[in-house]
């Protein structure tokens, strides 16, 4: 069992990710700022799936050093500061990335993607935290399609890092996440076109009154013919 840390993990999006990496029988730690925020939140959790034991509460700092994965879901304001607090539990750990650079996170459109000039949050992520293993994941999924427990969820997760084996290892882990297929979208570079995605996913939802638009990359397995000639 592999123990998950989804630091800052009090909002939708990390309570919907933590929810269902329980869900899948993953060992989990939600962590915050303060522990009793944290724990408000595993309560949460609990009250979703009763009589769930493999999920704890910690503050940000001690949720990194214990978890072997960990997953950063908070907004693009709160990163850096919550990325310095668990710089020596994440040293040597792939951190799943999930933060959307939008306007909305200085009073802007959530439709509009801010331009960072690290080149996207995962990248900027990684400046601040060498040691660990960034990998951009999680930015095109619903924190609404999370909730939908016991309901597979219709999305791909595209993910893009600069570690291979941290990315080998990490994929089959989201994948039992039901639904859910891992597509590697290649090195952390790439991560600024996956996050500029989650604008546009927002825009259809709003504009189709829904709340469960997502992307889905398919062909990828389809062999070509002139690969059998």
């Amino acid at each position: 069992m592999t123990t998950i840390g989804v630091i800052g993990g009090t909002g939708g999006q990390g309570l919907g990710i933590a929810t269902r990496f329980v869900e899948a029988g993953e060992d989990v730690i939600i962590g915050s700022r303060t522990i009793e925020k944290a724990q408000a939140a595993v309560d949460k959790v609990k009250e979703l799936l009763p009589g769930a034991r493999n999920i704890r509460a910690a503050a940000n700092p001690d949720a990194a050093k214990a978890a072997d994965v960990l997953v950063l879901t908070v907004p693009l304001a709160a990163q850096k500061d919550t990325l310095l607090s668990i710089k020596e539990g994440a040293a040597g750990k792939p951190l799943l990335d999930a933060t959307g650079p939008l306007e909305s996170c200085i009073g802007g459109s959530a439709t509009k993607y801010i331009d960072l000039p690290e080149g996207s949050a995962a990248e900027r992520s990684q400046s601040i935290l060498p040691d660990a293993k960034v990998i951009c994941a999680f930015n095109n999924i619903s924190q609404t399609w999370f909730m939908q427990l016991g309901e597979p969820i219709d999305c791909d997760c595209l993910i893009c890092g600069n570690d291979q084996a941290a990315k080998d290892l990490v994929a089959p882990l989201i994948e039992k996440i039901p639904g859910v297929k891992v597509i590697d979208c290649g090195k952390l570079e790439r991560a600024c076109i996956i996050e500029k995605i989650t604008p546009l996913l927002i825009g259809l939802n709003i504009k189709n009154k829904c709340q469960f638009g997502g992307i889905r990359i398919t062909g990828l397995d389809r062999i070509k013919a002139c690969d059998t000639k």
